[in-house]
């Protein structure tokens, strides 16, 4: 259980807005909500999930980096814009959340995954250029790592 609470979408996707809710309703003993933000929260996800499916089908490998990496090096698409869509998905959700609810709370846990994101980001590169060497290192130069 704990292995499975630890898995980033998990995280993102379950425990921040549920965390958020609890926290909300404690602390102030009502919810904010905003419905108008609720399309960051359908994009945010829909972007993680779906540029997962694209991944997968065209550089092979396994949802995540660090169980199964990718084989082939994943260039276009969504790929030709941003090197880390899924994980900007998951930043996307995390903004959604704090301005739906209208939370400080998550607002700052956004912040501080987002800075965890980025430095997640960088190892994955240090491993994705051992792996696949100059045609990832010419990636980075074409692509920007997150807009």
């Amino acid at each position: 259980m704990v292995r499975w609470l630890r898995k980033s979408p998990v995280q993102t996707f379950l425990l921040l807005p549920l965390a958020t809710i609890a926290w909300e309703l404690a602390a102030f003993g009502t919810l904010g909500f905003q419905p108008i933000f609720l399309p960051l929260l359908a994009w945010g996800y829909l972007q993680y999930r779906l540029c997962g499916r694209y991944r997968i089908a065209l550089g092979g490998g396994g949802p995540g980096l660090s169980g199964a990496p990718p084989e082939r090096l994943v260039e276009t698409g969504i790929y030709a814009w941003t090197r880390n869509p899924m994980y900007l998905g998951h930043i996307i959700y995390m903004v959604g959340v704090a301005l739906t609810f209208q939370s400080l709370f998550a607002a700052a846990i956004t912040l501080a995954r987002t800075v965890w994101f980025h430095f997640r980001v960088l190892g994955d590169e240090k491993n994705l250029a051992a792996r696949f060497g100059e045609p990832y290192l010419a990636y980075t130069r074409r692509v920007r790592r997150w807009l």
